[in-house]
């Protein structure tokens, strides 16, 4: 399995997933997207489709309904889960190998982000909203 991206911004799980689709680092990511992405509280859906397209994956967003949920299993989808108490704005995952890979997996018992840690985890933690699906 490959290593997991650790988010280096409090708001930096999407930053994290997208470096993961491209297999490459946090830092790459944050400067490709510049500044004020790498700073923002949030990774619009339409954004963030946009910017895994223009770096030559090909993506497709929709919303999250209970017809389509087997589809979120695939390999590479990246998953928006729901706002919580836990993830106030939202929470981006991405699958890889049967696993979700978490770029702040102790999120839970630690919220300083010097201390964030990456890892997979067998379960979403929260209801899928959004999903960006690769396409072949």
């Amino acid at each position: 399995m490959r290593e997991s991206v650790t988010q280096e911004f409090d708001y930096g799980c999407g930053i994290a997933c997208f470096a993961f689709a491209l297999d490459v680092t946090y830092k790459q990511v944050a400067n490709q997207l510049g500044e004020l992405q790498a700073n923002s509280t949030r990774f619009w859906i339409k954004d963030f489709t946009a910017a895994l397209n223009n770096s030559g994956k090909h993506y497709i967003a929709k919303h999250v309904k209970p017809p389509m949920m087997r589809k979120i299993y695939k390999e590479g989808t990246i998953v928006l889960v729901r706002r919580s108490k836990q993830y106030p704005t939202g929470y981006y995952l991405i699958r890889h190998k049967g696993h979700w890979m978490d770029p702040w997996i102790n999120l839970p018992s630690n919220k300083d982000i010097k201390h964030a840690e990456s890892g997979f985890r067998k379960r979403l933690p929260g209801k899928p909203m959004y999903a960006l699906l690769p396409q072949s």
